[in-house]
């Protein structure tokens, strides 16, 4: 069985893209949501992970101590129920059977079984005072610590096998000790053994670790093995699945927004990293931020998109700078990342506490619908966001990116609310009431994020435009035939790399995915010179998953959009129902009038969206469904 399964990831390798030649036509109507729906993450996960504030250095105390926190400050109550072990926990892996063990001198209560050292009694206790544990490994042989520690503490000992803890080859035996064994609930999965262990890599030219072809390269699309390190992924799946009968588990993606996992993360685990490691540095805050926030049509209830932990309580995020811990908190609300806190717990004032625990951003984090918000105005000064929850109100937060005050305008169309109704606004730092009518100006000093909970009478009265609700759109084929790097993501110093080498290049795939209100390629939506506020912008050869909860039709404005480089491109715009054709257009090209696509889908789950080019090659074609709503 080890034989077999370390041979797997290998097979896959030499596959390479011929496993394409066995994929069904993917614009045929799936009939089917193909979303991630494994685990249980329909709300974003809450909770605490120890790499942010002790790195490998963890062990059994700080780890109570900081779960002991939760529960003395009220977090716990308010949400925060992971506990997760990030990397330094391993000793190595016994060459008698490869059974992973414990750096029991760290974690001492495993000791209190017999037989080999248990997590069993830890994750117990954590049970015990109502939270669920997390654990870390690596999808390649060895650890991003054992790639990139500058010093010792707590790495893998022993020989090279026996330092060799990652789940390559190890895969479904480590999956069962994690979860059936000890007892886990989560587990999140780094990528830094199929990405830095090549054969000139210092650390393997010395002896210390075996060579591993890289399946990553961060900075490449090109370079990276996408069905590869999918492949892995999904080997991944069917373990959890295996050996969690109860579907009670959470799977965390961590390869850090490479291998255009922008576009698949969300069919393949509950959390996907969308860019490298955060750092309590605001410039590398934006860059985290900018890797997610016009992905919203990349997140569901399920499968959310994940900037990285939260680094409120160090650096540009610490006591002394709560302007920035707040925007930090209140963006991450709005985008629904994972609310992981990364501080030692221990040490956190109270006013850091304080923004974990606001009750009124923690709701907008978890809100049901599970909707991401939307840029409904973008600058490099200034963005504000917009989220429509549950009971129809919006959350709408203005961030000021930048170092000098903003008189920003929010207005009734920004907020798609009618601009001759009051809108209410209720400030979710201070708790302070207000109303407009059509617009408002609000001071926003530097760096500051203002977030309200606003509520007015709906621009689209009997119904939600499918851009209020990405939540419920699942891009199952997006049309990106050549994934390219966004220009759009902020480029920060990373900390640890200092100006050492060329810079920080465009590397996060992405560029010309779908967007809502916007083309795939950030411009206004336009179909034969009429524009539109509201809608979808995708390639053509797409195809758009929709989930309908009770609504009675669809309604949209189809065509070719203007920005569109190639005028002679004709695509074909179809709706499906469940599985079956509901209605279609004729060829159009660029400079159509739009044409109208509506159908009755009362009773309907699943409606698909599909833009059909004749004949067009790579990402040359963008479409525009316009003001695409369900209606009641």
């Amino acid at each position: 069985m080890t034989l077999r399964r370390f041979l797997l990831p290998l097979a896959i390798l030499c596959a390479g893209t011929s496993l394409s030649a066995q994929t069904p036509n993917p614009l045929a109507p799936s009939g089917h949501w193909t979303a991630y729906q494994g685990g249980s993450a329909t709300l974003p996960p809450m909770g605490w992970n120890s790499w942010n504030a002790f790195f490998t250095e963890i062990d059994e105390e700080k780890l109570l101590g900081s779960a002991q926190r939760i529960i003395d400050t009220g977090l716990a109550k308010k949400g925060y129920r992971y506990i997760n072990i990030d990397d330094g926990w391993w000793l190595k892996r016994r060459a008698s059977d490869d059974r992973l063990m414990i750096r029991a001198d760290k974690f001492p209560s495993s000791l209190t079984v017999k037989g080999d050292p248990s997590f069993r009694p830890l994750t117990d206790k954590l049970h015990s005072m109502g939270f669920k544990a997390g654990i870390y490994s690596d999808l390649g042989r060895n650890s991003c610590s054992q790639a990139y520690s500058t010093g010792p503490a707590q790495l893998p000992e022993g020989t090279v096998a026996e330092r060799e803890v990652g789940l390559y080859g190890h895969s479904d035996q480590d999956i069962r000790l994690f979860f059936a064994d000890w007892g886990f609930d989560a587990i999140k999965v780094d990528g830094c053994g199929i990405r830095a262990f090549t054969p000139d890599f210092e650390r393997v030219r010395d002896g210390q670790y075996r060579p591993l072809t890289p399946l990553i390269d961060q900075a490449s699309i090109t370079r990276s093995n996408i069905p590869a390190v999918k492949a892995l992924f999904a080997d991944i799946n069917q373990s959890l699945a295996r050996h969690n009968p109860d579907g009670d588990y959470m799977l965390s993606l961590c390869i850090w927004g490479s291998a255009n996992v922008r576009s698949w993360g969300k069919d393949v685990g509950n959390i996907s990293r969308t860019s490298d490691d955060i750092s309590p540095n605001w410039n590398r805050m934006l860059t985290n931020y900018d890797s997610a926030v016009r992905r919203a049509l990349y997140a569901h209830p399920g499968s959310w998109n994940d900037p990285d932990m939260l680094f409120i309580g160090a650096g540009d995020f610490d006591a002394r700078h709560l302007t920035e811990a707040r925007s930090h908190f209140a963006l991450w609300a709005m985008m629904n990342a994972p609310l992981l806190i990364g501080a030692d717990l221990r040490k956190t004032p109270q006013p850091l506490i304080d923004i974990f625990g606001n009750a009124s951003l923690i709701a907008i984090n978890q809100d049901p619908a599970g909707n991401q918000a939307v840029l409904a105005f973008d600058s490099n000064e200034l963005q504000i966001l917009v989220k429509t929850l549950a009971n129809g109100d919006k959350a709408v937060a203005l961030f000021n990116r930048g170092m000098a005050p903003v008189d920003a305008v929010l207005t009734s169309d920004h907020l798609k609310f009618r601009a001759n109704h009051a809108i209410a606004l209720s400030d979710l730092w201070t708790g302070a009431k207000s109303d407009f009518t059509r617009e408002t100006t609000l001071r926003v000093e530097p760096r500051q994020t203002l977030i309200f909970r606003a509520s007015g009478e709906r621009a689209l009265a009997d119904g939600l435009y499918l851009s209020e609700q990405p939540g419920n759109v699942n891009p199952a084929v997006d049309g990106v035939v050549e994934p390219q790097p966004d220009p759009t993501i902020y480029r920060s110093i990373p900390g640890w790399r200092s100006t050492r080498g060329i810079g920080e290049r465009p590397m996060y795939a992405g560029w010309g995915g779908a967007m809502a209100d916007a083309t795939p390629y950030d411009q206004p939506l336009f179909i034969g010179g009429k524009a539109f506020a509201s809608g979808i912008g995708v390639l053509a050869n797409s195809r758009l998953e929709v989930r309908n909860k009770g609504f009675a039709r669809f309604t949209a404005s189809v065509g070719v959009d203007d920005s569109a480089l190639d005028g002679s491109q004709q695509v074909r715009f179809f709706l499906y129902g469940d599985g079956k054709p509901l209605a279609s257009t004729m060829s159009l090209r660029r400079g159509d009038a739009p044409q109208s696509l509506a159908a009755d889908v009362k009773g309907i789950a699943l409606i698909e969206l599909v833009a059909r080019a004749d004949g067009a090659q790579g990402n040359a074609v963008p479409v525009t469904w316009g003001d695409a709503a369900l209606r009641r």
